[in-house]
């Protein structure tokens, strides 16, 4: 028996003679599966020491089980530990992870776990995770160690801290878990499917340092029945762990899993990966910033003949950073020209976005906003290290070609930083904007008769299938028909393909023989039919990470809609992390849909159950941030007076309180056909 099986039998033991110690009940917050590796072996919600004990003894003594309850059961007791350390992470972040986990700006996940020998080393493996796409989670010592040697870490480095002992690794599977019921489709109890999702969809490896107990051990090797390569640099020997050096470990670990990456070097003296993208910079963090209203600031990409765009070039006209004050606001153009045989003007705007992801792939540079609107900031840190203006240019100009390479022939950059070229050069890039706006303005699913499909999500929802129209956009909010489009004029083989209408079969409820057999094939014959206007008659399937959930409330005849950032429970009783949790994996759920937020402000919204009207409920947050979309769009209508009438939770919590309101209100669902 090997040294690793030995720790392991040590430790199996000891877990099964402390799980009977455990005497309060537990449960985590924001979660809708319990303990999530539980609820998905068995289907049973574990809160308590009876019904841990009983699936410890139906999952064969698991490890992984009695850690998840121990840990459940000591959060409990104790708490959550104190920042960094984010313990469990709740179906909020999970979801909205759920994109960037399909779009290829996650390409797999990693556990490091463990004491590191060398700070340096377990600085290096962590940079090259972040640097080939891998959202780390990291638990134990190596976390302090990482701190104390300047490693940032948090969700938005994608180094996730989840706890200060290596114990705390038993949320790396619970996320792995979780991804499988919302993402993947596979039913809590369902043991053999969440093995097979784990192993063959799970683009999973965990790293170990030395220094592990008995117990934690057996936490590790438990997750190789998920399919979880263990890559060891400790004093582990023998078992299925697999030996490696610092400097291979992590190519290895993506070898194994058949994650493959190419990463080119862009020469400026800051680190650029995705991993960075969900960094800020605060104010007193930030050397200098650009725009957010405290200046004029824009951005602009368009294209031109190939004999006017010199590939590579990168000016700037106006001062640099070593003229800037530090903590100024300056003003910003930012002008991207670019040539290629098969750019089309239409693809301007779709690449024009990708400014927003590339600037904030820089360690040190932050974005937000688009157009006009944009809000550009450079830290101290990044200024310090050498970073300027110019090297803004050279991450633009690399990554478009980097990202574009069957596209884009030539990129240059410009960045205007004088005050009065900015005023000019942004007059003309608002005419720009407004030839483009013109084009696409009022466009309606009428006027077409292609659709678009989006199939991103079947890399961990495998029959699920989004149906893009000009009036109501991908549910995840982040793919209009426009993107739809120019995505497989790019990529003719990608995951959005045209969806032709056919024949009408419900006008009022969109459903169509073009789409019902686009559908019917891509979901594997899962789905045979598909209605883009009903929340009732089947509604299109939900992946998990669609931003807002609508859905009907027959006590009212009205539908309510809630956002993913909403954590209370709605007047269904039900809170969203609950309401998802039914209703993802590429389901078609009857009375539920996952929606965009602004398939709201859509004339289509609706229109199978009669329209606006019916809506009754909407978190506040949610409604403030439509609130002048929405009213104008009501007042278009004749429903100017409607807005006061949807109600939010400082109204109603209850469906009866919901009743109470809509009646005093006058609402007009009340009056409309009933919903069942």
């Amino acid at each position: 028996m090997t040294d690793v099986d030995l720790a392991k039998k040590r430790g199996e033991e000891h877990l099964k003679d402390t799980l009977p110690a455990i005497r309060k009940t537990f449960a985590y917050e924001d979660t809708a599966y319990h303990l999530p590796i539980s609820f998905a072996l068995t289907g049973i919600a574990v809160h308590d020491l009876n019904t841990a004990r009983d699936v410890f003894s139906k999952t064969g003594n698991n490890p992984i089980v009695a850690s998840e309850c121990l840990l459940a059961e000591k959060t409990a007791t104790s708490g959550k530990e104190n920042a960094p350390y984010t313990g469990f992470i709740g179906d909020t972040i999970i979801r909205k992870l759920g994109y960037s986990l399909v779009d290829g700006s996650i390409l797999g996940l990693a556990l490091v776990i463990g004491t590191p020998d060398s700070p340096g080393a377990a600085a290096a493996i962590c940079r090259e995770l972040q640097e080939k796409y891998m959202l780390t989670f990291l638990a134990g010592p190596v976390i302090p160690i990482l701190s104390d040697n300047g490693v940032k870490l948090g969700l938005e480095y994608r180094l996730i801290p989840l706890g200060s002992t290596p114990a705390y690794g038993i949320h790396f599977v619970d996320i792995i878990a979780r991804v499988a019921m919302m993402f993947g489709g596979v039913t809590p109890g369902d043991a053999s499917r969440l093995l097979a999702y784990a192993a063959e969809r799970a683009k999973a490896i965990v790293i170990v340092f030395p220094g592990l107990s008995d117990d934690e051990i057996a936490l590790v090797d438990g997750m190789r029945v998920l399919g979880f390569p263990i890559l060891s640099l400790g004093d582990y020997s023998g078992g299925a762990w697999i030996p490696a050096e610092a400097d291979t470990i992590v190519r290895k670990g993506m070898e194994e899993k058949g994650i493959r990456v190419n990463v080119t070097a862009i020469p400026i003296p800051m680190g650029c990966s995705p991993a960075f993208e969900g960094k800020s910079i605060r104010k007193e963090e930030m050397y200098v910033e650009f725009g957010g209203g405290r200046s004029t600031a824009f951005e602009l990409l368009r294209m031109r003949p190939a004999d006017e765009v010199k590939d590579g070039q990168v000016k700037v006209i106006g001062p640099e950073i070593d003229s800037m004050k530090e903590g100024s606001a300056n003003p910003l153009g930012i002008v991207i020209e670019v040539a290629g045989k098969t750019m089309k003007k239409d693809y301007e705007p779709v690449l024009e976005r990708r400014i927003h992801n590339f600037v904030n792939y820089g360690e040190g540079s932050w974005h937000v906003a688009q157009r006009d609107l944009i809000w550009v900031r450079l830290s101290k840190e990044a200024v310090a290290k050498g970073v300027k203006i110019e090297h803004l240019g050279k991450l633009l100009a690399s990554k478009f070609r980097m990202d574009f390479p069957q596209l884009l022939d030539a990129v240059s950059v410009t960045l205007i930083t004088d005050p009065a070229k900015v005023a000019s050069a942004r007059a003309e890039a608002e005419r720009i904007y407004d030839e483009r706006d013109a084009r696409i303005k009022g466009m309606r699913d009428n006027d077409v008769n292609t659709y678009y499909s989006c199939t991103l999500c079947q890399t961990f929802a495998p029959n699920h299938v989004c149906v893009i129209t000009p009036e109501r956009p991908a549910l995840c909010g982040a793919i209009s028909w426009l993107d739809g489009k120019i995505a497989y004029e790019i990529s003719p083989s990608g995951a959005n393909q045209p969806v032709e209408k056919g024949a009408v079969l419900n006008a009022q409820n969109g459903e169509f023989d073009g789409v019902n057999r686009f559908v019917r094939k891509a979901s594997h014959g899962e789905i045979d039919r598909c209605s883009l206007y009903s929340v009732m008659e089947y509604p299109m399937t939900c992946c998990g990470c669609f931003e807002a959930i609508a859905l009907m409330l027959p006590e009212v005849n009205g539908i309510m809609v809630v956002n993913r950032e909403f954590k209370g429970l709605t007047p269904s009783g039900m809170s969203f992390s609950t309401l998802a949790g039914t209703i993802g994996g590429g389901a078609q759920t009857p009375g539920f849909a996952g929606i965009s937020k602004n398939y709201i402000l859509s004339d289509r919204f609706l229109q199978g159950e009669g329209g606006i009207e019916r809506l009754v409920w909407i978190p506040s947050q949610l409604k403030d941030e439509l609130k002048n979309r929405l009213v104008q769009k009501l007042v278009g209508k004749g429903l100017g007076n409607f807005f006061d009438k949807i109600a939010d939770e400082t109204k109603a919590t209850t469906i009866e309180e919901l009743m109470v309101y809509l009646e005093k209100v006058g609402h007009p669902a009340l009056a409309m056909k009933p919903l069942v």
